[in-house]
C-alpha cells in the first residue's frame, strides 16, 4: 500500500554493477511506497547502502562507508542507516554489535522488504531481514535508472555455481539462478523505452545463462531476441567465462551488428599449477586457443580480461609466465587485482599465503607490462573510422567525451572529440562518427566525420 511518508532516502551503491541493479529496484520500491529519493546525502532522513565483500578492500570500503554516514547523524537530520547488499549478507549476526551505526540490516535475495526495514528503522526498531539464500527476486520493468540513462545493465542470472577456491560470492549470493528470458525481455524493452540505447549484460557469470531452467545455454537465443528491440543500439557482454563460450555464441556475436565486437573475459592465471589450485576450469592451452580463435572469427573484436596475482603457493616462475602471457595474448584491456584471503573460502587456508608486499610488486609489474600492449593497441586504432557514443562535454575544451565499442562505461577508456565539424547540439547518449587521429596512453582522440 502506497503512504505519504514524505521520508527522504538517499542511496549508495558500492561494488560490482549486479549491486547497482539491486539498488534500482530498491529505489522503485521505496519511491513506489511514498518515500522521496534525494542525491543530498545531507539532507536525508534515512541512507541505504548497498555494500560489498567480494575482496579485502571492498569490505573496507564499506565500513567506512558507513562510519562516514553516520557522522550525519550527529547533525541531527539523518535517522537511520540501513546496510543491504553483501556484507550484510555475509555478517548479517555480527554486525549489530561491531557496527552499532547500523539501524537496519537486509541479506542479498530480501531487498525487495527494504521498504519494510525503512519503516522500521525510522520507528526505533533494528531490524534484521534475511531470505534464502537462493531465492530469486526480479521485477522487470521495475527500477529507477540510476546510471547516466542512456546505458544500462541488464542482470541476466543470480549467484554462482562454479566455486573457484579464492570466491566467497556463492555462499554470500547463492547457486546459480537464471532470471526467465521473457522477464528480461520485458525489462530489456523497459529500458528501451526509457532511453537506454547501449545495453550491458552481466550476471556472475553470462555464459551459462539458462541452463538450469532451460536445460540448455541460451545466452546466444536471449541475444537475438534482444537485437530485435527497437531503441537499442548496442548491446555488451560481460563476464563470459572462458571454457562457456562456444561457436554458437560466436557466431552470434559475429553476425549481430547491435552486438559490440567486444567481449569481457576473466581468466585469473596463466599458469596451470595455479589455475588449479584457483579450482579454475581453463589451462593456459584452452585460454590461448580461445583467444587466436575469437580473433579469427571475429578480427575486430576487442578483449577485456581480469588476473589475480599473489595467490597462495604462486612463485616468481609462476608470475614469469603470467608476464610472458600478458605479453603473447595482447589484451585489448586487462586489470589486475591482488589476492585477498576471504574467510570460509579453501584458498585462505592454503599454505604458501603470499606477503602483501610481494603482491603488490607482483602487481605493479603486471600492469606495466599490459601498459606496454594498451598503448600499443591504442596507437593501432589511428586511422580507424568508428561510431561513438557521448558521454558527456567538457565545456571550457569544446570537447565531447566518448567511447568506441571497444570500451565498456568506467572500466575502459574514452574517445576525445573536438566539437569542430559537429554543427547541431549532441546530447550524452548520441552516436557519431568518428575518425581516430592521434592516441594518448589508454585514451584516444578523434575528429568527427558526422552524427548518426
Amino acid at each position: 500500500m502506497k503512504r505519504d511518508s514524505g521520508a527522504k532516502v538517499h542511496f549508495i551503491s558500492l561494488g560490482c554493477d549486479k549491486n547497482l541493479v539491486d539498488a534500482e529496484q530498491m529505489m522503485e520500491i521505496l519511491k513506489d511506497k511514498g518515500y522521496i529519493l534525494t542525491e543530498n546525502e545531507e539532507e536525508a532522513d534515512a541512507i541505504v547502502i548497498n555494500s560489498c565483500c567480494f575482496i579485502g578492500d571492498a569490505k573496507e570500503e564499506s565500513i567506512e562507508t558507513v562510519l562516514e554516514m553516520s557522522r550525519l547523524k550527529e547533525k541531527g537530520v539523518l535517522k537511520a542507516i540501513i546496510l543491504a547488499g553483501c556484507l550484510a549478507e555475509r555478517y548479517a549476526d555480527e554486525i549489530k554489535t561491531e557496527l552499532p551505526e547500523v539501524d537496519a540490516v537486509i541479506g542479498t535475495t530480501a531487498f525487495d522488504r527494504i521498504a519494510e526495514a525503512l519503516d522500521k528503522a525510522l520507528k526505533g526498531q533494528s531490524p534484521v531481514i534475511r531470505e534464502d539464500r537462493d531465492r530469486l527476486v526480479f521485477s522487470p520493468g521495475e527500477r529507477s535508472i540510476a546510471t547516466p540513462g542512456y546505458y544500462e545493465y541488464l542482470k541476466v542470472a543470480e549467484g554462482c555455481d562454479k566455486r573457484c577456491t579464492y570466491c566467497i560470492i556463492p555462499s554470500v549470493r547463492g547457486a546459480y539462478r537464471s532470471i526467465p528470458m521473457d522477464s528480461l525481455i520485458k525489462d530489456a524493452e523497459y529500458l528501451a523505452g526509457h532511453g537506454v540505447r547501449e545495453l550491458i549484460l552481466i550476471a556472475q557469470e553470462t555464459t551459462v545463462y539458462g541452463q538450469d531452467i532451460y536445460g540448455r545455454k541460451a545466452l546466444p537465443e536471449l541475444l537475438r531476441r534482444l537485437c530485435r528491440i527497437s531503441g537499442l543500439r548496442w548491446i555488451r557482454i560481460m563476464y563470459a567465462y572462458p571454457e562457456e563460450i562456444d561457436d554458437e555464441l560466436i557466431q552470434v556475436i559475429k553476425e549481430e551488428k547491435k552486438i559490440c565486437k567486444y567481449l569481457d573475459m576473466p581468466v585469473q592465471h596463466a599458469s596451470d599449477p595455479i589455475l588449479k589450485k584457483m579450482g579454475r576450469r581453463t589451462s593456459r592451452k584452452d585460454i590461448e586457443s580461445l583467444v587466436h580463435k575469437l580473433r579469427r572469427e571475429i578480427p575486430e573484436i576487442a578483449l577485456r580480461t581480469t588476473l589475480l596475482t599473489g595467490f597462495p603457493e604462486e612463485t616468481e616462475e609462476d608470475h614469469g609466465q603470467l608476464l610472458d602471457f600478458i605479453r603473447e595474448m595482447a589484451f585489448d584491456r586487462l586489470g589486475v587485482f591482488t589476492y585477498s584471503p576471504e574467510e570460509g573460502t579453501p584458498a585462505a587456508e592454503m599454505s604458501g599465503q603470499i606477503p602483501d608486499e610481494i603482491k603488490k610488486r607482483r602487481r605493479d609489474e603486471l600492469m606495466a607490462a599490459q601498459q606496454e600492449v594498451a598503448f600499443r593497441t591504442a596507437e593501432a586504432q589511428i586511422g580507424r573510422e568508428l561510431e561513438v557514443i557521448v558521454d558527456g562535454r567538457i565545456p571550457e575544451d569544446h570537447i565531447y567525451v566518448c567511447r568506441t565499442y571497444r570500451d565498456c562505461p568506467d572500466v575502459d577508456g574514452l574517445l576525445f572529440l573536438p566539437e569542430d565539424g559537429i554543427s547541431k547540439e549532441i546530447l550524452s547518449g548520441d552516436f557519431l562518427k568518428a575518425r581516430v587521429i592521434d592516441a594518448k596512453e589508454y585514451d584516444l582522440i578523434g575528429e568527427a566525420l558526422g552524427v548518426l
